[in-house]
């Protein structure tokens, strides 16, 4: 069953857990399940993605329940009337707070602007040697991408050599071998734990949190991150 953080007769967001698609991929055509069809056979009538959440990326995800509510919140993702905040572990300290704004080019190859500003929210050092160092460095951040690109934080984190821990293939490959021989970590560190938006009927502002899972927290506790106020 999905965790559904917030339901009434025009939307619906659930908690999506990491490694579930949002639907059919030409990229994961391994996968059966998608969020669309557990969640229509889990409530009983259509839903309609509004945005997208990468295979790995957990946290909160917004359906539509007709086309037309699809349509107003599609033109506020558009016009960036949205606001999607995630939690990443990365590797290294990163600066205490910074805008990326650095294009990445689709798959059909048209540059496209993108634009992620996060700030750090903690950092820890760990006795675990990597690089022929005794110890290694990681940090938590919270961020805030302005545009909505594939891909865009595992890219814009990787483009200033903080890559999110257990990103593939944008990340540390060495960084992920190890915690995979070391921790069996699988996952990714990427959660999307905050979505803020006015209603697309009331124009409530509506402020949707997801807790994360347990991959993000039992990651957390081998780094000695606080998590406690996202569980």
């Amino acid at each position: 069953m999905l965790e559904i953080l917030y339901q009434d007769e025009y939307i619906i967001a659930i908690n999506k857990p990491s490694g579930l698609l949002v639907h059919k991929s030409f990229y994961a055509r391994d996968a059966k399940i998608f969020a669309i069809q557990e969640l229509r056979n889990q409530i009983g009538q259509h839903v309609y993605p509004i945005h997208r959440l990468d295979r790995k990326t957990s946290g909160v995800l917004l359906f539509a329940l007709d086309t037309a509510v699809l349509k107003i919140m599609n033109d506020r993702f558009a016009t960036r009337e949205v606001e999607k905040k995630y939690l990443a572990i990365l590797r290294g300290w990163s600066p205490e707070e910074l805008t990326i704004d650095y294009d990445l080019t689709n798959d059909d190859g048209i540059i496209q602007n993108a634009i992620t500003y996060f700030h750090r929210l903690q950092s820890t050092k760990i006795e675990l040697a990597f690089n022929n160092q005794p110890t290694s460095r990681y940090c938590l951040v919270e961020a805030i991408p302005e545009t909505g690109r594939m891909h865009q934080l595992r890219k814009h984190f990787k483009h200033i050599f903080h890559p999110i821990l257990g990103s593939r293939p944008h990340g540390c490959n060495k960084q992920n071998k190890l915690w995979l021989e070391l921790f069996e970590l699988k996952g990714m560190m990427l959660h999307a734990h905050q979505l803020i938006f006015n209603h697309p009927i009331t124009n409530e502002q509506l402020i949707l949190n997801a807790k994360i899972n347990e991959e993000f927290s039992r990651v957390g506790t081998i780094l000695n991150l606080d998590l406690n106020k996202y569980k």
